[in-house]
């Protein structure tokens, strides 16, 4: 079993907000990295970033059982195509902080490079526990022939991606990671350096937005020269059938792009199994040309509204009140999580159209969805044409998390 302890080094004074009650900030011990072993560390693993950021503002806990599937190897899909080495920092009896060092046998065999993942990174307001997980993650990466490390992603490149840089302060959104000020801070201090920014940006549905302007003149999809483009919905019958579609085109829509891997069908039918309860067909836009996929977005609901009074591990009656809100599909808010274009139109005249094609398809269905406000991410800071078309309607990203890299040849780090 993994063990290092690490002593105590000299700390800036952090600000309160980063010790919330009920957390000792007591340093005097030295932080200890074991690797999890136990159902019993497991469980704890999976938990510990509610106990570590209770009482702080803004900070809502998701439900356990989604960060179960998550993360437990046997509901995550992962776990069937990487190695995963999860770690729990220590001071004493108490647990601080938590990293997983991550191979995805898929990733390294797209990207054609030994780049190790690290994610799940949650830490206490004290840079030596940072630095610790961090030199865990390192040394099983290199211990298993990864030249580069990247993240933090959980677990993997189509799931919770990047720390939060911004946004804390926004209300709480399905798929998005929430960290305090402080973690990006000291893993900056330990090192790491940034390689990538991915951006959210909000669209408050109570406001009108013209797309008229961005397409031609009497521009009408079925009719006239876009004859042969038709739009349609998800279909609940054949949701699976849909979902090897949808994964199709992901797959094709993404190809090329930074940190992309191939979603594997396990992965979109886990997904999909996991999605289908709160699905509507107003969801999703699929967009044809002549009956050949192009283009889909993809808006899930955001489970958080439904769960905001009944906690992360909900009492039976607490359940039922979920399943209940379910069925009504009573969600404010919603998140876009998948927008693509198929290289076959991409960088064509079409292929421009179809992007605002989708997003105003989905907002012209606001009067059947309850939705106040979605949210359009992850949006690489270097999509420069989806960011132009963004920002013609909203100007500046309410959220961004960051992905970082470093290189992991030579000496392993003191």
């Amino acid at each position: 079993m993994f063990e290092k302890s690490v002593t105590p080094v000299a700390q800036r004074a952090a600000h309160p907000a980063n010790h919330p009650a009920g957390i000792s900030s007591d340093r005097t011990q030295a932080v200890t990295i074991r690797s999890v072993t136990t159902r019993k560390d497991r469980a704890l693993f999976i938990k510990l970033p509610r106990l570590l950021y209770q009482g702080m503002a803004s900070y809502t806990p998701p439900l356990d059982i989604e960060q179960r599937d998550l993360l437990d190897p046997g509901k995550a899909p992962i776990f069937r195509h990487a190695s995963v080495q999860y770690f729990l920092a220590w001071r004493g009896a108490r647990p601080v902080g938590r990293i997983a060092a991550i191979v995805d046998y898929v990733a390294t065999a797209h990207w054609e490079e030994r780049i190790g993942l690290f994610g799940a990174l949650d830490a206490e307001a004290d840079e030596s526990v940072i630095r610790a997980l961090l030199d865990a993650a390192r040394a099983w990466l290199r211990e298993n022939g990864m030249v580069q490390m990247r993240g933090p992603v959980t677990l993997n490149c189509h799931g919770d991606s990047g720390v939060m840089i911004t946004g804390q302060d926004e209300a709480p959104m399905i798929a998005t990671p929430w960290h305090p000020l402080h973690l990006h801070r000291m893993m900056e201090q330990t090192g790491l350096k940034k390689e990538m920014d991915l951006l959210t940006f909000r669209l408050d549905l109570k406001q009108d937005y013209d797309f008229s302007s961005l397409f031609p003149q009497g521009f009408a999809p079925g009719t006239g020269r876009y004859e042969d483009i038709s739009i349609s919905r998800l279909s609940k019958r054949q949701i699976a059938a849909q979902g090897e579609v949808l994964r199709a085109l992901y797959n094709d829509a993404w190809a090329g792009t930074y940190n992309f891997v191939p979603m594997q069908a396990h992965e979109m039918r886990t997904m999909i199994k996991a999605l289908r309860p709160v699905l509507c067909p107003e969801h999703y836009v699929q967009i044809d040309q002549n009956g050949a996929p192009v283009a889909m977005a993809l808006v899930v609901p955001n489970i958080f509204d439904l769960a905001r009074d009944i906690g992360p591990h909900p009492s039976p009656l607490g359940w039922i009140k979920l399943a209940g809100r379910i069925m009504t599909h009573r969600c404010e808010s919603a998140r876009v999580i998948l927008l693509g274009v198929s290289h076959l139109v991409r960088g064509t005249m079409l292929g421009a159209l179809l992007p605002p094609l989708a997003i105003s398809e989905l907002l012209s269905r606001r009067n059947r969805l309850p939705y106040r406000y979605v949210e359009l991410g992850w949006i690489l800071e270097t999509n420069t044409p989806m960011l132009n078309l963004v920002e013609r309607f909203v100007a500046q990203p309410n959220k961004i998390h960051r992905i970082y890299s470093e290189s992991l040849a030579g000496p392993p780090k003191n």
